[in-house]
C-alpha cells in the first residue's frame, strides 16, 4: 500500500504543468533575492541558497506536460517560508512580504492541480515529500555504531530547514485525514527526536502535539511504545526544551494510555521527570513549568502516585518555600489535587504536610499573593480533616 501511495502522490504533483509552476514560483524570487541574510558564525551552509535551489529552473529545458519533482520542491520551499518566526534561528531572516508571496503561492498551485484546499494537496503529496525529508534530518544525525570515519554528513542547516518544513506539512492536516498518514508522519517525527540539535528536535516536538490532537488514539497504537520511549529519551536531553518536552510527553502519555493507570510508562516518564527536577531543584523556569503542565499525569495515575510521594514531597516540600510566589501557588495547587486523589490522611506524610503548611501561612505575611496563598493553604487544611 505504501508504494502504491507513493506512485499516486508523484502522480499527484505531476499534474502541475512546467509553465504553471514558472509563473506561480516568479514571485518568490525577488523578494528572496533583496531579503538580507548573513550565515551564522561557524555556519557550513547557507539556507538562502538552499531555498533558492527549490525554485523551479528558468532556463530552457525538454517541456514536459507536468514537473512533479519540481512541483514538490516548491511546495517544500514555500513550507520553509511559511514555518519562519523571528524566533527560529535558521529562518528569523525571511521577510513578511516573502511569506506572504509564499502563502499566495501554495494557493494557487492547490488551484492549479485541481486540488479543493490547500490540505487537500498537502494530504495528496505528503507521501511524496516527506520521505526526502527523513532521510536528510537521518543522515544529519550521529550514530556511533554506524558512522564511518571521514563520512561527509549534511550540513546541520539541511536538517534545521527540513524539520521545519515537515512541521508545517504536518500542520497543514487534521483530523480525520492526519491519521491516515500516520505510517508516513510518525516515523519521520520519531527520527527529529533522535537529532542531536535542539532546532531539529523541537519541530519534532511541536509536530507530535499537533498528530496527537489529530489523530484516534487506535491509530497511534502501533508506535506508541516508540514514541513514550523517544520522549523519555528526550526529557534529559537539553535544558532550552524542557518546557516542550514536558508537554509532549504529558499529552502523548495520557493520550495512549489514559485508561490503564497500570501502565509502567507513568512510573517511567514521572520518574525520568522527578529525577531531572532533582538535579536542578532551584530552576524556576523548569519547576513552573513542570508544575503548569504536569496535571493531567497526575489526574491519569491517582492512587498510583503514592509509589512517588517520597520524591514528590521532597521537591514540594522545598519549593513551598521559595521567593517565587508563582511557584508557591502552582506547589500548593498540585498538592490539592494530589490529596483528593490519593487520600493522603492515611500517609506517613501527612504531619509533615501540616507543619509545612502552617509554616507557609506564617511566611506569606510578606508576599504579594498572600490571600490566595492563604486561602488555598485553609482548604487543604480542611481537606485533610474530614
Amino acid at each position: 500500500m505504501p508504494q502504491a501511495t507513493t506512485a499516486s502522490a508523484a502522480a499527484a504533483t505531476a499534474r502541475l504543468p512546467c509553465d504553471a509552476l514558472l509563473r506561480i514560483a516568479a514571485p518568490l524570487r525577488e523578494p528572496l533575492a533583496a531579503a538580507p541574510y548573513e550565515p551564522p558564525a561557524g555556519s557550513s551552509a547557507s539556507v538562502k541558497s538552499l531555498l533558492a535551489s527549490l525554485l523551479p529552473s528558468t532556463s530552457p529545458a525538454q517541456p514536459q506536460p507536468g514537473a512533479g519533482k519540481e512541483a514538490a520542491d516548491l511546495l517544500l520551499f514555500c513550507a520553509a517560508v511559511l514555518a519562519s518566526s523571528p524566533e527560529l534561528p535558521a529562518l528569523h531572516w525571511v521577510p513578511s512580504g516573502l511569506a506572504g508571496a509564499a502563502a499566495t503561492a501554495v494557493r494557487e498551485m492547490a488551484a492549479a492541480g485541481g486540488w479543493g484546499s490547500l490540505g487537500e494537496m498537502v494530504v495528496a503529496v505528503m507521501p511524496e515529500v516527506v520521505p526526502p525529508l527523513k532521510t536528510l534530518v537521518k543522515d544529519s544525525c550521529v550514530d556511533a555504531d554506524n558512522d564511518e570515519i571521514g563520512a561527509v554528513k549534511p550540513p546541520k542547516e539541511q536538517a534545521v530547514v527540513a524539520a521545519h518544513q515537515f512541521r508545517w506539512l504536518v500542520s497543514q492536516v487534521c483530523y480525520p485525514k492526519l491519521g491516515d498518514l500516520c505510517w508516513i508522519v510518525i516515523p519521520c517525527a520519531l527520527t527529529t527526536l533522535d537529532h542531536w540539535s535542539p532546532e531539529v528536535k523541537e519541530q519534532g516536538m511541536v509536530s507530535f502535539i499537533h498528530v496527537a490532537k489529530n489523530v484516534k488514539v487506535t491509530e497511534l497504537s502501533l508506535y506508541e511504545d516508540a514514541i513514550l520511549d523517544a520522549c523519555c529519551h528526550n526529557i534529559p536531553a537539553d535544558d532550552e526544551l524542557w518546557h516542550r518536552v514536558v508537554e509532549v510527553s504529558v499529552l502523548l502519555l495520557t493520550c495512549t494510555q489514559r485508561h490503564n493507570p497500570r501502565s509502567p510508562w507513568y512510573d517511567r516518564m514521572l520518574s525520568e521527570m522527578l529525577g531531572h527536577l532533582e538535579r536542578q531543584p532551584l530552576n524556576k523556569e523548569h519547576r513552573v513549568a513542570w508544575l503548569t503542565l504536569i496535571g493531567p499525569v497526575f489526574d491519569a495515575m491517582g492512587l498510583f502516585l503514592l509509589a512517588h510521594f517520597r520524591r514528590l514531597f521532597s521537591l514540594f516540600f522545598q519549593w513551598m518555600h521559595t521567593d517565587d510566589d508563582k511557584t508557591v501557588l502552582l506547589v500548593l495547587e498540585q498538592m490539592h489535587a494530589i490529596i483528593k486523589l490519593t487520600w493522603i490522611r492515611k500517609s506517613p506524610y501527612t504531619s509533615r504536610l501540616v507543619d509545612e503548611l502552617v509554616l507557609l501561612y506564617k511566611e506569606s505575611a510578606t508576599r504579594s499573593s498572600r490571600e490566595v496563598i492563604r486561602t488555598l493553604i485553609l482548604e487543604m487544611l480542611v481537606l485533610l480533616q474530614k
